[in-house]
């Protein structure tokens, strides 16, 4: 099993090769799946270009159908983009935030992705355990959607 480390630097790697942030979103996503028995979903949410108060599903992988579009202005997605800031709930049934995707969801983490400084997307972690959500797990994730943000500002400049 690799650990956080390698598996950022493997991360920041598959970003040099990719040809599209949805095929790196996707790779990241696939592996924090495997590698990690708690992320029960990984997914992404891109900022829809043509209504950028909505996200919209990107690649996920996980147990579960996902809602496919959210409103920034609900649900823990939308609170991570409104605060532009990580958000951790370790207990969701403890938060009126939170937009049930499974009933089995216990705790999730979400992450803003910046590109430019401007929030473009959203990663999105769901655990069928509480308390999932170290700090140490939190900076694990803000390295990974820093990856995949470095590499939507290297595609927007050119």
């Amino acid at each position: 099993m690799a650990n956080h480390r390698q598996l950022l630097e493997e991360f920041a790697a598959r970003a040099k090769t990719s040809s599209r942030v949805e095929q790196l979103m996707e790779q990241i996503g696939e592996r924090l799946h495997e590698e990690i028995a708690r992320y029960n979903w990984v997914g992404f949410y891109l900022r829809d270009k043509s209504d950028p108060n909505t996200l919209v599903l990107g690649p996920f992988t996980g147990s579960f159908s996902p809602h496919e579009r959210i409103s920034i202005d609900v649900g823990l997605c939308g609170a991570a983009v409104t605060s532009a800031s990580t958000v951790v709930v370790n207990d969701v049934a403890e938060d009126i935030r939170y937009l049930p995707g499974s009933e089995i969801v216990k705790s999730e983490i979400v992450v803003p992705v910046f590109a430019l400084r401007n929030v473009v997307a959203v990663m999105d972690i769901n655990s069928y355990f509480a308390g999932t959500f170290t700090p140490e797990e939190r900076s694990f994730v803000e390295g990974c959607a820093g990856i995949v943000g470095k590499y939507m500002e290297g595609q927007k400049s050119n």
